[in-house]
């Protein structure tokens, strides 16, 4: 389990994180999203003891990560994609880490195995294409046999055939139990690789859950209808808020399509269409992070 409660860090007069709380559970893949500057970098980086937090904490399994007992084989945790000596090999690389970890070095012929790289283990890791510094970035994490994996832009680079290979890989990992969290800007990459989001803006929380949760929860209904100030005026008095999206067209966000039928009905609203238009996570993610982000959704 990752926990970030109350967590905050100042740069002088910049607040880079600001009173941030969210927890990341085993068995799923988890997105970390936000804008650039929202503070994901930093975040991670207090989460991973890099960087000292101004106020709060940031624990996994409840403890801080330097006093983890053997941090190695507890957290697997890349932030950046590209820190190999390109002199190296990529086993002679993974030899190296693994022999400062005290993990065996046989293990690093299981890890390139694993993330498709056996062939190209006695390269030198300069010769790399971006994707290829991306796996071995994954072996790398992977050399503990880790619970937990922080991965900081892990689609970065990769052709479609690597995203799709990553996206199975990361849900196999989740699928034996193993906490995920994957930061990334690639908003429809990330779609179909997490099933869950935690969502910041200017350092804070902006929301945090399933995605199709969060996407239904912004949903849109469109109403046709000739009675559409009374629908209004029903709906108002029901706590639910809606807008004239255009002369006979009435919008409502966030609520379910049904009730709202059945709100209609019973005022004896006539309905000529009704239609319902699910945000897709960029959708959601543009809403969450707009100036109105905490009226569609709030944290």
């Amino acid at each position: 389990m990752l926990n970030v409660d109350h967590l905050t860090k100042r740069y002088g007069t910049v607040v880079a994180v600001d009173g941030l709380s969210f927890e990341v559970g085993p068995g799923r893949v988890t997105g970390f999203l936000g804008p650039n500057g929202a503070g994901k970098t930093t975040t991670l980086r207090m989460l991973l003891g890099l960087a000292a937090p101004t106020n709060g904490t940031a624990t996994i399994n409840g403890v801080r990560y330097r006093d983890l007992p053997d941090p190695a084989r507890s957290v697997g945790a890349a932030l950046e994609a590209d820190c190999f000596h390109p002199g190296r090999s990529a086993v002679e690389h993974l030899r190296i880490v693994a022999t400062a970890a005290g993990i065996g070095r046989r293990r690093a012929a299981q890890v390139l195995d694993l993330v498709g790289l056996t062939e190209a283990g006695h390269r030198r890791v300069g010769t790399f294409s971006l994707g290829m510094r991306q796996r071995l970035t994954l072996a790398t994490t992977l050399l503990g046999d880790p619970g937990v994996l922080i991965l900081d832009e892990p689609l970065n680079g990769l052709d479609p055939d690597g995203i799709r290979w990553m996206r199975d890989l990361l849900g196999h990992l989740a699928g034996e139990g193993r906490t995920v969290l994957v930061s990334s800007h690639l908003l429809a990459e990330a779609a179909q690789t997490v099933q869950d989001v935690v969502v910041i803006t200017q350092g804070r929380l902006a929301a945090q859950g399933p995605v199709a949760e969060l996407t239904a929860a912004t949903s849109t209904t469109l109403i046709r209808t000739p009675d559409a100030e009374l629908l209004m005026s029903v709906l108002a008095r029901q706590h639910i808020t809606a807008r004239l999206a255009a002369p006979g067209t009435v919008e409502i966000r966030g609520t379910d399509p049904d009730r709202v039928a059945r709100i209609a009905a019973a005022a004896s609203v006539i309905v000529l269409e009704l239609s319902r238009h699910t945000d897709n996570l960029e959708d959601l993610f543009f809403d969450l992070t707009s100036d109105r982000a905490m009226e569609v959704c709030p944290s």
